[in-house]
């Protein structure tokens, strides 16, 4: 059997799904064509229903709910490692006029954006790019602040560049949740009995990722690392990558919970929710 898997080319992602793709583990006859492409992306493709499993942003999960359910490994799920607005130290524009800032935002369906009009349901004028994007956006003068995700979190203090808020512990001290910002999600037209299978095969992957790969990551997670700072390689698995990226667990699957309600609210939605949120 065979199916198509999208997921990041950052190094959280390769570090998870290393052991899976690359059959370093048995996958019990289930083979992968693997898509790497950046998480809007993958996100546009969900809406599309174009992949049969895919890495998104939790924050496009309302959108797409109908058609996947989540997997309870393979997620980016945590307390510190939300998303962070930042701007040049001298551009006060956002903290005096937020109403006319322009911000970029690292793509419509993120949960970065989620977070982000939760806390600053007044900003208005956003611009959506790819998230290695942004903070040259700032630097260059093209926007009044921005919201980053990924290595850019490690990066943004060396380019002279200030942090706002941090939109992760807004969302914690707001709903006392862990920050669901991403998982995997399954078509829901595939068997429930394979979805699970390939659960199993994803937390495997991940601990054999932890067992072999920990101190320096494989190769695989070098080649699509951007020629990234190994250190900064590190600290970005070490972010992203936990207990929760194994197992959901029902704190996790109550976080996701929170954000699916809360989205529904932000946008006055009266749809209810599937029952089968959750492959299990």
């Amino acid at each position: 059997m065979k199916y198509t898997l999208g997921f990041s080319p950052c190094p959280n992602d390769t570090f998870i799904f290393d052991a899976l793709v690359n059959h370093k583990i048995d996958t019990k006859g289930i083979e992968f064509e693997v898509m790497l492409e950046d998480v809007e992306t993958l996100n546009q493709w969900a809406i599309q229903q174009k992949l049969d499993f895919s890495k998104i942003s939790c924050g496009v999960l309302p959108i797409v709910t109908q058609n996947y359910r989540l997997l309870k490994s393979g997620g980016a799920l945590g307390k510190g490692v939300g998303p962070l607005l930042i701007s040049l130290p001298n551009n006060p524009t956002f903290q005096q006029q937020p109403e006319i800032a322009s911000v970029a935002i690292p793509g419509e369906n993120t949960t970065a954006h989620l977070l982000f009009s939760l806390a600053y349901p007044m900003v208005k004028n956003k611009r959506m790019m790819v998230f290695n994007e942004i903070e040259n956006a700032i630097l260059n003068g093209d926007v009044d602040a921005g919201v980053i995700i990924h290595e850019n979190r490690f990066t943004y203090l060396q380019k002279g560049l200030m942090k706002l808020k941090d939109l992760g512990e807004y969302w914690e001290q707001t709903t006392n949740a862990p920050i669901p910002l991403g998982g995997i999600v399954a078509k829901r037209n595939i068997s429930l009995p394979i979805v699970q299978q390939v659960d199993a095969l994803i937390k495997e992957s991940v601990t054999y990722a932890y067992n072999k790969h920990y101190n320096v990551p494989a190769e695989f997670v070098q080649a699509h690392a951007q020629e990234m700072d190994p250190m900064v390689m590190r600290q970005h698995i070490d972010l992203y990558v936990n207990d929760y990226s194994k197992a959901l667990g029902e704190s996790g699957k109550k976080a996701v919970m929170t954000l699916l309600n809360t989205y529904r609210q932000m946008h006055n939605s009266a749809n209810p929710l599937p029952k089968d949120i959750f492959a299990e």
